[in-house]
C-alpha cells in the first residue's frame, strides 16, 4: 500500500473526576470518554527519502519531532526498521490545545495507518501499548467509542455505546495550560464531582437525559474562574435547551448535548451571533469501532 487517508476523531469527557495526586506528580483520574464526529483528515504516503516529513494547514503546528503524529510514525518505523520515509499531511479541524485530544487522535491514526501500510500485523491492544508511551490519551483514541478511563487515563474499559444525539462544540479564543489547571486543582470536600457510576449506569440503560444529569468535570473549578467566557458559553447552550453543557478535558472547549436537530441548529446559530467562540461545530456522537 503506497498511501492511506484516515480520519482522526476528537473526544469529549462526559465525566471527569480527579481522585488524587500521585507521588510521581501525575493525577489519578476517573473519566467517561466519548468519541464525537469532528475529525482531522490525515494522508500518509510512502516516500523514497529516509525520514518523516509533515505538512499541515496550521502554520503554528510543529512539523518535526515535537509533533505527536511525527513521534507515532517514528516509534513504529524505528522499532521495525521500516525502509524509506513517510510523508504526513494533517488537515486540522479539531481545535488545538482545547481538551479534545486532537494531537492524540492524530497520533493514534498514524499508528493505525503505519501498521496497515507496512503490514506489521499489530493488534489494537499492541498499538495501544505503544501509544501510551507517547501520551495517556492515545490508547483511548485507538480504542474510540464510549469508555471508562482510569489511572492516568491509560486504563480503559469499553462501555455500552452512548445513545445518539447532536453535539455542539465551541472553543473560545483563549489558551489553557493543562499544567496550570492541575496544579491549581484543590481536591477538597467542596469540589463538585460527577457521579461516574450513575453516569455509566444511565448510559448502559440508554437513558440520555438521566446520563446528562450525572455528567460533570472537576477541572471547571479551576478553568472557569480563570476564563469566565467558558461559563457564558455553557449558559448559552443550556438556555437553548442542551441536556447538559460542560467543558471537555482541561478546556477551554465547551460542548453541549441536544436531542433534537432543530434545537441544536438554533443553538449553533446563537453561539455564532454571540461571537464568544471562534470555532463552533455541530456534529454527533461517533461509536463506530472500525476505521475508515
Amino acid at each position: 500500500m503506497y498511501e492511506m487517508r484516515l480520519r482522526a476523531y476528537a473526544k469529549v469527557n462526559l465525566g471527569l473526576d480527579v481522585l488524587r495526586r500521585r507521588e510521581d506528580g501525575y493525577h489519578e483520574v476517573r473519566m467517561v470518554m466519548q468519541t464525537v464526529g469532528l475529525y482531522d483528515n490525515i494522508l500518509l504516503k510512502k516516500i523514497k527519502a529516509p525520514g518523516i516529513r509533515i505538512n499541515t494547514n496550521l502554520f503554528y503546528l510543529p512539523g518535526n519531532e515535537n509533533n505527536l503524529a511525527y513521534k507515532a510514525a517514528k516509534l513504529l518505523m524505528d522499532e521495525f526498521c521500516l525502509p524509506g520515509g513517510l510523508f504526513i499531511e494533517l488537515q486540522k479541524r479539531i481545535p488545538v490545545a482545547a481538551g479534545m485530544a486532537g494531537g492524540s487522535a492524530d497520533a493514534a491514526a498514524v499508528l493505525y495507518g503505519v501498521n496497515r501500510m507496512y503490514h506489521l500485523k499489530l493488534s489494537k491492544e499492541e498499538l495501544m501499548e505503544r501509544g501510551v508511551k507517547l501520551g495517556a490519551d492515545i490508547p483511548y483514541c485507538i480504542l474510540r467509542g464510549t469508555a471508562l478511563a482510569e489511572g492516568i487515563g491509560e486504563r480503559l474499559s469499553p462501555l455500552p455505546p452512548m445513545p445518539g444525539c447532536h453535539v455542539l462544540i465551541a472553543k473560545p479564543p483563549v489558551s489553557v495550560s493543562t499544567k496550570f489547571v492541575y496544579e491549581n486543582l484543590k481536591l477538597d470536600g467542596e469540589l463538585e464531582r460527577p457521579q461516574i457510576d450513575m453516569l455509566i449506569k444511565s448510559l448502559g440503560e440508554g437513558n440520555l437525559p438521566m446520563a446528562a444529569s450525572y455528567m460533570g468535570n472537576v477541572l471547571e473549578s479551576v478553568t472557569i474562574p480563570a476564563y469566565p467566557v467558558i461559563a457564558r458559553i455553557k449558559e448559552a447552550m443550556m438556555k437553548e435547551g442542551a441536556l447538559h453543557a460542560m467543558m471537555s478535558g482541561s478546556g477551554p472547549t465547551v460542548f453541549g448535548l441536544f436531542e433534537g436537530e432543530e434545537q441544536a441548529r438554533k443553538a449553533y446559530g446563537k453561539l455564532l451571533e454571540m461571537d464568544e467562540a471562534k470555532q463552533v461545530y455541530l456534529t454527533d456522537i461517533f461509536n463506530v469501532q472500525s476505521r475508515d
